[in-house]
């Protein structure tokens, strides 16, 4: 029993970051139909920034989550303002949004990704912290990824009180059903557009920043996350961040016991296998209303 507890937990660690990773995305993406495909190499700057704080400036990861978050949500703002902005004022319709930022994310990927290189070269980093393991039921667990997993799902929580709660949440759920009726009823975009798409980046960064404390990082790492990002959106359903944070526990479960009865070598055909017949089965998302 304790070994399956451990491997579900396991699963669940692992889809809680996926969420938080979706969730940026798709605020992104559901609002603005900016495919940035550049997203996950803004987690790796977050997990970068958090390794840089912990051993050269020797601050705790977890008091410097909220300084990753905000340098992030700043980064997100200029990045939108010279790449995206420019995209959404002169394209004639959302087609052409998502065809022009697919591109330009591309180029910014290859951008951030080789002055990550520049800056901190291409070995892996790590640091180790809370490496100390706990025992609940019989299983052992590290204490680092229970305190990850208990952070994504806060975040995660967090975000879906805002957009429930919240007067800005209404406005982003409104323009996500409606753009031109948001608009006609008074909603800026000049002002939520940007602050949407830094809080995307934002918690990019946060998620960067809590795997960091449990895995060894590299320039690289971000690509797979973005992948990974838009098959649980997939899984989800566009614009529901409810959906893409079970999404994502879904599909780290299915990632952790997949591998334990096949091979750790087929977990990305797995992923892939799970977004094709979602894809053929249910289009909309498995949680899409």
């Amino acid at each position: 029993m304790g070994f399956w507890l451990e491997l579900a937990a396991s699963g669940l660690i692992t889809g809680g970051i996926y969420a938080v990773v979706a969730m940026g995305l798709n605020l992104q993406y559901g609002l603005m139909r900016i495919m940035n495909i550049s997203h996950g190499e803004f987690l790796m700057v977050g997990a970068y920034l958090t390794w840089w704080a912990q051993t050269i400036l020797e601050v705790n990861p977890l008091v410097f989550l909220p300084v990753v978050a905000l340098v992030l949500f700043v980064v997100g703002l200029v990045v939108y303002r010279l790449c995206f902005r420019p995209i959404a004022k002169t394209a004639a319709n959302v087609e052409i949004v998502e065809a022009r930022s697919l591109l330009v994310a591309f180029g910014l990927m290859f951008i951030v990704q080789n002055l990550a290189y520049l800056a901190w070269g291409a070995d892996l980093r790590g640091y180790t912290f809370l490496s100390d393991s706990v025992e609940i039921a019989g299983a052992r667990f590290g204490a680092n990824r229970l305190l990850v997993f208990a952070f994504a799902l806060a975040a995660s929580l967090a975000l879906l009180a805002v957009l429930k709660f919240t007067l800005f949440g209404k406005a982003v759920r409104a323009m996500m059903q409606s753009p031109t009726g948001a608009q006609l009823v008074g909603i800026d975009t000049a002002v939520l557009h940007p602050t949407v798409f830094g809080a995307g980046i934002a918690l990019a960064g946060v998620a960067g920043a809590l795997l960091s404390m449990v895995y060894e990082i590299s320039p690289s790492m971000g690509e797979p996350y973005t992948v990974t990002a838009l098959i649980v959106i997939t899984l989800g359903g566009l614009g529901s961040a409810g959906g893409c944070l079970a999404g994502g526990l879904l599909l780290g479960l299915v990632e952790a016991f997949g591998m334990h009865f096949t091979s750790p070598s087929l977990k990305m055909i797995l992923s892939y296998g799970v977004f094709i017949l979602v894809l053929l089965a249910r289009p909309r998302g498995l949680f899409a209303r």
